[in-house]
């Protein structure tokens, strides 16, 4: 190999690292439709919808103190990878902040249930945390997150509905629900030489 041929192999290498080095800040509020997947944009615009629909559910603003909520997974029926997890995170985070809800975290129950075997063995008296004194969850945070695809000439129409539902773990009813419904239109270019 040449001097030559190795001097544009290095500046090939570093011309290609600098596609993306140099960035800059963005309004995640901002909204950037790039391409015809659910973004951001969406995500925020159903957990805001849900949020304020949760807050104002008779069965939440009226209880006498704050219900305990567990969240299941929101079933993704798309054809995308979507990030539900993400969706649930954003609408639990709002939840508590209002100080209308408060959240068991289901996901750490293993690691609750070492911490309690641990400080039953280790921890001294009255510092010590037992089982048997956690609080159950009086609903279930669950839902659906649903699309629909339609393609017509060069249009083409992409359709999400999230539904969220608080189900009264007593009961077995649904006491709180809220849908979201968002449609993008994307206009095919042909592109020409």
């Amino acid at each position: 190999m040449t001097v030559l041929h190795f001097g544009l192999i290095l500046m090939m290498g570093c011309a290609s690292q600098r596609a993306f080095t140099q960035g800059s800040y963005d309004d995640p509020s901002r909204v950037e439709l790039l391409d015809d997947k659910y973004n951001e944009s969406d995500m925020q615009q159903m957990a805001d919808t849900v949020i304020k629909a949760m807050v104002a559910c008779p069965y939440v603003a009226n209880a006498a103190k704050p219900p305990v909520v567990i969240v299941e997974k929101v079933a993704n029926k798309t054809q995308e990878h979507i990030d539900t997890v993400s969706l649930t995170d954003k609408i639990r985070t709002a939840l508590i902040k209002s100080g209308k809800v408060r959240f068991v975290n289901k996901e750490e129950r293993d690691t609750l249930k070492d911490e309690y075997a641990f400080q039953e063995k280790n921890a001294s008296g009255p510092t010590a945390k037992k089982t048997g004194k956690q609080i159950g969850a009086d609903y279930i945070l669950s839902g659906n997150l649903a699309t629909n695809i339609q393609e017509v000439g060069s249009d083409k129409f992409v359709y999400y509905k999230l539904t969220i539902n608080l189900t009264n773990l007593e009961a077995s009813t649904i006491d709180c629900t809220e849908e979201r419904e968002i449609r993008k239109k994307y206009e095919k270019h042909s592109i020409g030489f």
